[in-house]
């Protein structure tokens, strides 16, 4: 066999594994719109019931289609202050189990419905050049992807497929046979995984070898081998992940490699004692001549693919009453860092983590809840500054100031978040999300910036001996009290899209827009009729119209849910 061979088919098999990957992306994406809501929605379940959290993290790494999607987004998860470990830990394991679909598919890619799925590309192609609907382009771009997947496998199958017998086939048979040592197929496994960044890739080329009849390490449980180490090497994509992230996001990453490398320990005990395990075992649950799709002899793709479920299953099982020693252990291995100090922006934010951009629409979920803590950060600023007016406390401007220099932090760090959520393939419906809520964040910086107005007009109350009636004060209490009802209506409006409290906010703020009038009115009468100070005219009418204008950024926001 010439060098010019091995070199197209080499080739030939990293063309087709591009495609493979390049299929499987475009898939994971797609999948994760069509499942737009539903991610955000198995998160919050997650509680504190490990089998619910198994249950999540097999659902969302089908949707996802990756293991390392759903891994990486726990990481990023827990880093954000969302997830705790424990929860982490059953979903870490769920997702192994989810991704064991990925081998089923391909095992089955042998048959004779082979045909149907590389049609699949093209008619997903279709489907999306000619749906009017984003849900119908969104499905034609699953399809697409689906084919794109059996392409890939059938050009890793062609560059493989020698007649028996032949020069080609018996070097490669050959090469693949030597080596046989169990551990160094292991090695090679977390290797080649962790290079590729996908145990689904590795599994494709092992079980396309194995549907050709090319014997690996001379057969056996050698290609079993090779499945455990990708299980290790796929935890390296977490464990990038985590590098720079909290000391929790580390410990969710080594829980993952924990879990995989127990796992990988037990199981190569068992194949190494027990060499006939394969031959037994996995032949005697699925015979190699067994029939599938009008095609014979699947039953070694079949039986791999078997294997990696088993894997998975025996392993979470194994360890699902042992999370609290996962966590336990983790903790252990990455102690949590001391001295550091904490950004201003994450005292309002927690951590605005770009690992939650695997799917766009949990980030974006996420910023849209933590919005509602800098609502609340800047109503607090308010309500800071109105009480130091009442008690005529001018030191509380600079508490107000330094709870501003927050604010401002915390908006360019959610302004920056929301452009690189804007730039990922978003459905409509977060298109619009995305767009309300930099009015959103504008409108809270306007509250805060009132604020700082309000500690302004207690420098001059004070400063200035200004002397106000009690009518007055009393009047302005009242005021601020309708504005503090209103606050709370607008938060539930806005965070749980609540258009009772809506209506309920309408109210309020017609209600705020006559006190001010009335307090106006009431003013100018007191000066014409000379019981007022002409000097206290500049700050109660800034006063009464920064309130008002608060109301009116405060009812902006509930607004936004429309």
């Amino acid at each position: 066999m010439e060098v010019w061979d091995i070199v197209k088919i080499v080739m030939q098999i990293l063309g087709g594994m591009g495609t493979f990957l390049v299929g499987m992306k475009i898939l994971s994406e797609n999948m994760t719109r069509l499942a737009h809501g539903k991610l955000e929605k198995m998160l919050n379940r997650t509680a504190k019931s490990r089998f619910a959290g198994v249950g999540i993290g097999t659902l969302m790494t089908i949707l996802g289609q990756s293991s390392a999607f759903t891994t990486v987004m726990v990481v990023g998860l827990v880093n954000a202050g969302i997830m705790t470990l424990f929860q982490a830990t059953a979903i870490i394991m769920g997702a192994n189990i989810g991704t064991t679909l990925n081998a089923w598919v391909i095992a089955l890619a042998g048959s004779d419905i082979t045909a149907l799925f590389l049609a699949l590309a093209a008619v997903g192609v279709f489907i999306t050049m000619f749906g009017k609907k984003e849900r119908t382009k969104t499905v034609g771009n699953v399809i697409a992807a689906f084919g794109l997947i059996f392409v890939g496998l059938k050009m890793m199958s062609g560059a493989l497929t020698f007649e028996a017998g032949s020069e080609a086939f018996e070097t490669v048979k050959e090469l693949l046979s030597v080596v046989q040592n169990p551990f160094l197929l292991l090695l090679i496994g977390v290797l080649i995984t962790a290079l590729v960044q996908s145990s689904t890739a590795v599994n494709a080329i092992i079980i396309t070898m194995a549907s050709l009849g090319i014997v690996i390490g001379g057969g056996g449980n050698a290609p079993l081998y090779i499945i455990i180490g990708s299980n290790i090497g796929t935890c390296v994509t977490a464990l990038i992940s985590s590098l720079g992230a909290g000391p929790n996001a580390k410990r969710a990453a080594v829980i993952h490699f924990l879990f995989n490398f127990f796992g990988a320990i037990i199981f190569m005990i068992v194949l190494v004692c027990w060499t006939g395990f394969a031959d037994t075992v996995l032949a005697g649950i699925i015979p190699s001549d067994i029939t599938v799709f009008g095609k014979v002899g699947l039953g070694p793709t079949l039986q791999i693919a078997i294997f990696h479920t088993l894997f998975n299953v025996v392993n979470t099982l194994l360890f699902l009453p042992f999370i609290k020693g996962f966590v336990w252990i983790a903790e252990h291995l990455v102690p949590a860092g001391k001295g550091k100090a904490e950004p201003k922006s994450d005292i309002i934010f927690g951590n605005l983590d770009e690992r939650l951009m695997r799917s766009p629409s949990v980030a974006l979920g996420y910023l849209y809840q933590q919005s509602g803590k800098m609502f609340s950060y800047a109503m607090d600023a308010l309500d800071t500054a109105f009480h130091g007016f009442l008690a005529k406390d001018e030191e509380i401007a600079a508490k107000v100031a330094e709870s501003n220099a927050e604010l401002t932090e915390a908006n360019k760090l959610a302004v920056s978040y929301l452009v690189k959520i804007s730039t990922a393939s978003l459905v409509t419906e977060d298109e619009n999300t995305v767009s309300k809520l930099h009015y959103v964040l504008n409108d809270i910086m306007r509250i805060g910036e009132l604020a700082d107005n309000v500690t302004k007009y207690t420098r001059h109350y004070v400063e200035d001996e200004l002397i106000f009636s009690e009518e007055f004060l009393e009047m302005i209490g009242a005021m601020y009290e309708k504005i503090k009802a209103l606050y709370v209506r607008s938060l539930a409006a806005f965070l749980y899209k609540d258009r009772d409290s809506l209506r309920e906010v309408d109210s309020l703020e017609d209600e705020i827009d006559k006190d001010r009038r009335v307090l106006v009115d009431k003013h100018i009468k007191r000066l014409n009729e000379g019981k007022c100070q002409p000097q206290n005219s500049s700050v109660f009418i800034n006063l009464v119209g920064n309130l008002e204008r608060a109301a009116d950024h405060i009812t902006y926001i509930a607004h936004s849910i429309e």
